[in-house]
């Protein structure tokens, strides 16, 4: 395992980022498919062994149990508070980004996983509800608290992200150090704004769905596993452009054969021949670490970065929240 420092932070973290919304109590109301807690006990064991430290969750997965299982998870392995790094976030709740909810969010954060600090605490989203101002005061309180080491924002358009970060220089507040956005071989709209701001930033990037939903680990593109068949969101997500985004699946799988790797491990490396920081992956399965670990040590040529990308073709924008209706 390779290591990095999130933007300016210090805080440094595994170049594979374990993706929690994968564990906790299912439910037809969020997903069907989430690991109970021995399973997840196991997986995050698995993934310590090959050297993974940082974990991502939020307070809206599994309705607050992925934060439990992952605490949990943590004390069963063993390990020092100070040797992992957690990160969560806040907004699919009452009052989204409001310094009222901020401050409830993360108390019921902190009590689920079993800490008194978090290492990372993001937005899920932005909240056009909430002055900027507003929101980000509250989240600088959490730092000089010592609740957060660092902040970091998901999904949203490059102008608000910019906003935001401007928001925090003029006041003197924490800026966000991560950017944790919807980016793979199957969606690249941020190339557009929202990483080249990032960018302006030196925040460093770690997507999620780096694989698609699992469309960039298999040949083909149902897999037929219990998630293809029962999580709505992802085929939101991703079924509309089927027909022109397989072409990219099959030259995932054609490099794949050529290099004798797995799917994921080549399509993980595009994303650190990008500059990523560190890829969110969810596991349901032990392979699927080790598929992950393996690309850290991956490296494409331009040529085959280029015979990947080649076939793309714009898509519409997924995972920021549209502006309100006037």
């Amino acid at each position: 395992m390779k290591y990095t420092r999130l933007g300016d932070t210090g805080i440094e973290v595994s170049r594979i980022c374990v993706g929690c919304m994968s564990y906790g109590v299912a439910s037809e109301d969020f997903h069907l498919w989430t690991l109970p807690q021995d399973e997840t006990d196991k997986m995050v064991r698995h993934a310590l062994d090959l050297g993974v430290t940082f974990f991502d969750t939020a307070n809206c997965y599994a309705h607050g149990t992925s934060e439990e299982f992952l605490g949990h998870a943590l004390r069963t392995a063993g390990v020092k508070r100070e040797s992992v790094v957690i990160a969560s976030k806040v907004y699919f709740n009452d009052g989204r980004l409001s310094k009222v909810a901020i401050e409830r969010e993360i108390d019921g954060t902190l009590k689920r996983i079993g800490t008194d600090y978090l290492d990372l605490y993001q937005i899920h989203r932005f909240d056009y509800d909430t002055p900027i101002e507003e929101t980000m005061s509250a989240l600088d309180a959490l730092v000089k608290a010592g609740k957060v080491r660092a902040l970091g924002a998901s999904a949203m358009y490059g102008y608000q992200f910019h906003n935001m970060q401007l928001c925090a220089e003029r006041n003197g507040f924490a800026k966000f150090a991560t950017l944790q956005n919807h980016y793979n071989l199957l969606y690249r709209e941020d190339e557009r704004e929202l990483i080249p701001v990032a960018r302006q930033y030196g925040v460093s990037l770690m997507p999620y769905s780096p694989l698609a939903g699992g469309h960039l680990a298999h040949p083909g593109w149902d897999s037929g596993s219990k998630r293809d068949s029962t999580d709505k969101i992802l085929h939101r997500k991703y079924d509309r452009a089927k027909d022109s985004d397989i072409e990219i699946v099959n030259r995932v799988e054609e490099l794949a054969k050529r290099r004798g790797v797995a799917m994921a491990t080549v399509a993980l490396a595009w994303h650190f021949s990008k500059g990523v920081s560190a890829p969110i992956i969810g596991a349901t399965n032990a392979r699927h670490f080790d598929d992950a670990v393996k690309s850290v040590d991956f490296a494409l040529s331009a040529e085959e970065v280029a015979f990947l990308e080649e076939p793309y073709r714009a898509h519409e924008i997924s995972g920021a929240v549209p502006p309100p209706k006037p």
